[in-house]
């Protein structure tokens, strides 16, 4: 027998034992035994006190993880808990039922029915103790059943074991206590595992609707909730049965009925609406008409449960319950100001007439009034919630909102309960979400937008906001305030600037809550993270009156004894310092009255060592951008405060925050003098930088080189040596980022202290030549390189001989054998090349010779292709050649090179001659242009040139030559290849930015006059005018739109093709340009997505007929843009309409299916409520593709395509389970049954779930 068994058996026999003696030993807990023993038992045997201390040791046993029990010992622990649940003692009783919970899951099923038998018999029993205990214990069992989607059978099992026990109770009304403990057990199971009882949903439903009618109150309210849950888990054809029974029930509101019926009925509704709304939609247009009437009775109660149904019915059927939002808005408004017990009009006299009696005068004014009874606040409370849902699931109407609902939600700011007053701010705060402009939204000064129209309501809302706010910022209710602080600080974000004519109000209500000591400490939590917020929105002028009464609250903040509030008090403090004194602009505030009481505070956290974690390091910031902002108003205290500050750069806890300070301190304009630290501070930093702590080896890198920045020639030399040894380590491709801030603290170094490079150079070199040769070297690195390049042979005396410099770097290619083509990865020949065109830059007097040895190489027959790739690159880098002759040369030399038998080599010749020519475009372009006309096989070549030249050239020096090169792209634009074509796109692009007010309008005609080839190139060339960053062309640009995306109605495939790419673009890179056409685009778009059958071709290859579809690229091109809509323009998109288009695609080729994969998966997380009302049609296509098998003798690549398209398929089941009532689905539940089932889906979705789980799951695709 084990140990555990043999310790089992030993409480098992203590449990029967009526020993009087007590004798523990040491296996009982002494706290346990003292509390045994503290008891009052009033005369039971101390029999009772052995059985209660073995069974809390039992229960203890079966908590740890590692328990084994044998078959005999299962039984006996089984048998011994049923009886202890019949002891006489309640106790004993109470922790016999704890032990179940663990127990399940140590033992066998067939002992786990064993409990439940045993527990349903208990439910029948006279004894009301006896039924309440099996009642908890029934919960008890089935919490800790597994689930099952698990694939354990356990849950199912027991669930049917018991449902018919709970039906036969809940159908018997002999005792009512039953029936309630039946219904609730019954609630719970169909909660949690309502799908596997498919079986029993037909019986239970019929069990439960008679109990709607029950004279019980307490037996209806459970009926409602238990089929409410049975209404998610139901087939179909039984939810309608319910539906139309609750609808058949429902009498006309003028017809005789009871009202405590129809207001079950109407609850029954609103939890059937909670609970599955997504599948009410098809009666919703019965149903509301009805619901709408029954609010119109006088029951407050009625009223309540009315609106909670309206409010379930917004946020799961958003469509369908659109042609009700005007009376249910009406509803809502009518019942949101429903008070008839309270007069707001004598609110301004009663407050003038309150005296400092309150407590006599509040006892009288209880007794005068009682709100026991008054049930009208609930009524008010559910319109607020609705008006929430209503907003929330309706963006579209925003502009109507703001007309009609704000001003009501506004007026009842003053509502005097509040539940419903935080609930009239929650659906105000949804409002102004909103309301809040979407991501890169750019307002238009000459057409406003809807979102610009909405912001500009919403601005003129802000007075009336205050006014009413400004008695509740004072109120004695600690919720209400923090209602108000939640509610301005999203107002001031999605207005900045809005608040600052109200600063006075704000200012004397944070000040209020602040010093407000009766209450808890949330609210001056609030307070500050409030203000701070503030000063990060709103003006800094606007703080300058209030100083003087603002600060003192904060600094006494800053020495509360509770952390949390003095860290946030700090933040406060730093953000005060910051925007009232800042670095770029003069200072307009003198900060003498407050430097001393400030930095007193700071100093007082920063000495004291007994702190939380938290305030020590808010302590060491705050005195950072104290000493960074105004160190030269801190007089005596300056030097304190660095030397403390050192103190905490040695302390392991805070050295990281110290360093962050430090480096605000460094990176100062004020240029503070901080020798008395430097030559210990150094020494310290040098250490860091050989720590595994990232962000530390990061911060400390900074700070080094803001020293070195700051200070200069008064680093001691010695430590800066000290620090330099660290570098070379960190010079590597292991981590880009350090090797880059490394970098440019050699730089740094190098221009400061040269002499100190000394000794380092040669091993920081030798990385560094290294670095250059990766790959994946970043544009940042690559920078930081050349500055360091430059630097080393721009001091005086240089650090380095150019020649050996130039050397060493192409060292790499010149040393390697003359071969078929270049070793090195393509990207290490432009970062060499970059690097001589710096150290060329650097030395303008070595330039010249620079660039004839580079000519020279070129040409030489016998350098390498390497060596030819690398001097072309250099030169294109470098530039200008020097002197008539040398051009000429040049000239020759890149065009033989086109013709070279090395693709390599070859387009290194084309890049180079178009960046040599935009630095001598007068020479250059002229002879680029007439080679283009005359040179029609290497025409390819010669456009990537020009494109170079346009994109390198000034704008202003491209304009005499724009419509020679105009007239030249569009002769191309007819070319049989699409790779010139696109390459003349872009070029026509670079070139309209030259003179878009110009060039722009011509498109026009070509659209309307072009051949097929010359509408596509021209859309094509759209394309290359828009970038993620705001330019010049954007305005211009965006007046255009329309006109260019009318080509998705081109009869030309690839025209419409280039349209979608170009739409995805504008998606992706600038919405702002077509976010208020969409409404006319989105037909156009959806229209592509369909499958054109006259566009579907059967090809014969020999013996095989294969099928050709001419239109799956702009199907394709279609989804594309489908998916970047959902990243960026989510809130004008009509979800139902785009979801039919997806369900579309889930049935399509191979490449659509997986785009629309990933969008379910988006769209399951971004808009879950209209995915649910649909997942039934979804899951068919997914259970397809997870289900299909490729044709035997297939080849290896239609078996790795059929996987990918089942890995992306599970990844959309995985991403629609995360919606909470997707696993009640009846169709979702035998889905998930079935890939429990198949050991190769099981498998599959369990890595899924693995790498979900462990990865981020990625926001955004990039398709464009």
């Amino acid at each position: 027998m084990s140990t555990a068994a043999f310790h089992i058996s030993s409480l098992l026999e203590k449990m029967t034992s009526s020993d009087k003696d007590f004798r523990w030993g040491n296996r009982g807990s002494e706290a346990r035994r003292a509390w045994v023993q503290s008891q009052s038992w009033k005369g039971e045997d101390l029999g009772s006190k052995s059985r209660f201390m073995a069974t809390s040791d039992l229960m203890s046993e079966l908590q740890k993880d590692s328990i084994q029990l044998d078959e005999d010992s299962e039984r006996k622990v089984v048998k011994m808990l049923l009886r202890l649940l019949e002891d006489k003692n309640g106790e004993v009783q109470n922790l016999a039922v704890k032990c179940l919970g663990p127990l399940v899951g140590k033992v066998k099923e067939y002992q786990v029915e064993t409990i439940v038998d045993a527990l349903c018999a208990n439910m029948r029993s006279d004894k009301e103790q006896l039924r309440d205990i099996a009642g908890i214990g029934l919960k008890t069992v089935l919490s800790e059943l597994p689930p099952a989607a698990t694939g354990s059978g356990l849950a199912t099992n027991v669930c049917r074991k018991i449902t018919g026990q709970l039906t036969s109770a809940i159908a018997q009304q002999e005792d009512v206590a039953v029936q309630l403990e039946a219904l609730d057990i019954l609630s719970d199971m169909l909660s949690r595992l309502g799908a596997p009882l498919g079986a029993f949903h037909a019986s239970l439903l019929h069990c439960l609707l008679p109990q709607l009618s029950s004279p019980r109150l307490a037996v209806r309210k459970r009926a409602v909730g238990a089929l409410g849950h049975l209404a998610a888990a139901c087939s179909t054809d039984l939810f309608v049965e319910l539906a139309d029974h609750l609808l058949d029930r429902l009498p006309g509101p003028r017809a005789p009925a009871s009202p405590a019926a129809i207001r079950t009925l109407i609850q029954c509704l609103g939890s059937v609406g909670r609970q599955a709304g997504h599948r009410l939609g098809a009666h919703l247009d019965r149903l509301v008409p009805l619901v709408e009437e029954f609010c119109n009775l006088d029951d407050d109660e009625l009223r309540e449960s009315c609106l909670q149904a309206f409010e379930a019915f917004l946020r799961k059927c958003p469509k369908e319950m659109g042609p009700h939002v005007p009376n249910v808005t009406s509803l809502c408004l009518q019942y949101l100001k429903h008070d008839p017990n309270y007069n707001y009009d004598s609110d301004e006299d009663e407050e003038q007439m309150e005296t400092e009696d309150s407590e006599f005068s509040e006892q009288e004014s209880e007794e005068e009034y009682s709100d026991d009874d008054d049930m009208s606040w609930k009524v008010r409370r559910a319109a607020a919630k609705c008006l929430a849902a209503l907003i929330g699931s309706r963006a579209d109407l925003l502009p109507d909102f703001h007309c009609t609902l704000a001003p009501a939600l506004i007026r009842r700011f003053k509502e005097r309960e509040e539940n419903v007053k935080a609930d009239v701010f929650g659906a105000y705060i949804v409002l102004l979400r909103q309301t809040r402009p979407p991501k890169g939204w750019l307002e238009a000064v000459e057409e406003p937008t809807q979102t610009g129209s909405n912001l500009n309501m919403l601005r003129g809302q802000v007075p009336l906001v205050i006014k009413a706010l400004q008695r509740q910022l004072k109120d004695r209710s600690v919720r209400a305030r923090q209602g108000c602080f939640s509610l301005l600080a999203e107002l001031a974000g999605v207005l900045p600037g809005s608040l600052a004519d109200h600063m006075p109000v704000l200012v004397a209500g944070i000040i209020f809550s602040l010093t407000d000591r009766s209450s808890s400490s949330t609210i001056r939590m609030d307070a500050l993270a409030f203000l701070q917020g503030l000063l990060g929105t709103e003006p800094p002028e606007v703080f300058h009156p209030h100083l003087p009464t603002l600060l003192p609250p904060v600094i006494a903040c800053v020495a509360d004894p509770f952390y949390k509030i003095a860290a946030e008090a700090l933040l406060v403090l730093q953000e005060l310092v910051r925007a009232l004194w800042p670095l770029d602009r003069p200072r307009v505030l003198d900060p003498e009255p407050y430097i001393g009481e400030m930095s007193a505070a700071t100093l007082a956290r920063l000495r004291a060592t007994d702190l939380d974690q938290e305030v020590k390091e808010r302590a060491i910031s705050c005195m950072g951008h104290l000493m960074g902002h105004l160190g030269d108003r801190l007089g005596d205290d300056l030097k304190p405060s660095l030397l403390l500050l050192l103190d905490r750069l040695r302390n392991e806890i805070t050295r990281l925050a110290a360093v962050k300070a430090l480096t605000l301190v460094a990176v100062s304009p004020l240029r503070l003098d901080l020798q008395p630290i430097l030559a210990e501070a150094l020494p310290i930093l040098a250490s860091f930088l050989r720590k595994n702590q990232r962000a530390l080896r990061l911060a400390t890198l900074a700070a080094l080189d803001a020293l070195a920045q700051s200070q200069g020639l008064s680093l001691p030399p010695s430590a800066v040596r000290a620090v330099l040894a660290e570098l070379p380590a960190l010079v590597s491709e292991n981590d880009m980022h350090v090797a880059q801030l490394a970098v440019d603290f050699l730089t740094t170094v190098t221009q400061a202290q040269p002499a100190s490079l000394a000794e380092v150079s040669g091993p920081v070199l030798t990385e560094l030549l290294r670095l250059l040769r990766s790959p994946l070297l970043p544009a940042g690195v690559l920078a930081a390189t050349e500055g360091f390049l430059q630097a080393l042979v721009g001091t005086r005396p240089p650090c380095m001989d150019y020649a050996e410099l130039i050397s060493l770097l192409t060292a790499p290619v010149y040393d390697q054998a003359v071969d078929g083509g270049p070793s090195l990865h393509k990207q290490v020949f432009h970062s060499l090349a970059r690097c001589v065109a710096a150290l060329a830059a650097a030395c303008p007097q070595e330039a010249a010779g620079t660039a004839n040895r580079l000519v020279s190489d070129a040409r030489s027959p016998h350098s390498s292709t390497a060596v030819k790739v690398l001097a072309f690159l250099s030169l294109a880098e470098v530039g200008q050649v020097a002197g008539p002759g040398p051009q000429r040369e040049l000239k020759a030399v890149l065009l033989d090179a086109l013709g070279s038998p090395s693709e390599d080599v070859r387009a290194a010749a084309s890049y180079a001659l178009g960046r040599v020519g935009a630095g001598n475009l007068p020479d250059f372009l002229p002879f680029l242009l007439g080679q283009i006309e005359a040179e029609p096989r290497r025409q390819y070549l010669l456009l990537h040139s020009l494109r170079e030249a346009l994109g390198a050239a000034q704008p202003d020096s491209l304009k005499p030559y724009a419509e020679d090169i105009w007239a030249l792209l569009f002769q191309r634009c007819e070319g049989a290849e699409e790779g010139t074509r696109g390459v003349v796109a872009e070029c026509i692009g670079k070139l309209v930015l030259v003179n878009p007010p110009f060039l722009l309008p011509r498109f026009r005609k070509q659209l309307a006059a072009g051949r097929p080839h010359t509408r596509s190139t021209v859309i094509t060339a759209v394309k290359f005018l828009i970038s993620d960053q705001p330019h010049s062309i954007d305005p211009l640009l965006k007046s255009f739109i329309g006109e260019f995306m009318e080509s998705l109605q081109d009869p030309d495939l690839n025209v419409r093709r280039a349209t979608l790419a170009f739409f995805n673009s504008a998606v992706h890179n600038k919405p702002s340009l077509v976010r208020d056409l969409l409404d006319d685009i989105l037909p156009l778009l959806y229209q592509e997505t369909k499958i054109r059958r006259d566009l579907i071709r059967e090809v014969e290859m020999g013996p095989f007929k294969h099928t050709v579809d001419d239109g799956l690229d702009v199907r394709k091109a279609a989804f594309e843009c489908m998916y970047s809509l959902l990243e960026s323009c989510l809130g004008q998109l009509d979800i139902c309409e785009f979801l039919n288009r997806v369900e579309d695609g889930l049935k399509d080729h191979y490449d659509i299916r997986m785009l629309t994969f990933i969008m379910l998966a988006r769209l399951a997380t971004l808009c879950p409520a209209p995915v649910l009302q649909r997942v039934d049609r979804l899951i068919e296509p997914l259970r397809a593709t997870c289900t299909a098998k490729v044709k035997a003798g297939s080849v290896k690549q239609e078996f790795e395509k059929q996987d990918e398209l089942k890995r992306s398929a599970m990844r959309a089941v995985a991403a629609l389970l995360t919606i909470p009532e997707v696993g009640k689905c009846p169709i979702m539940a035998d889905f998930s049954s079935q890939i429990r089932s198949n050991p190769e889906l099981a498998a599959l979705f369990e890595s899924i779930q693995k790498d979900s789980a462990s990865a981020p799951s990625t926001d955004s695709m990039e398709l464009s």
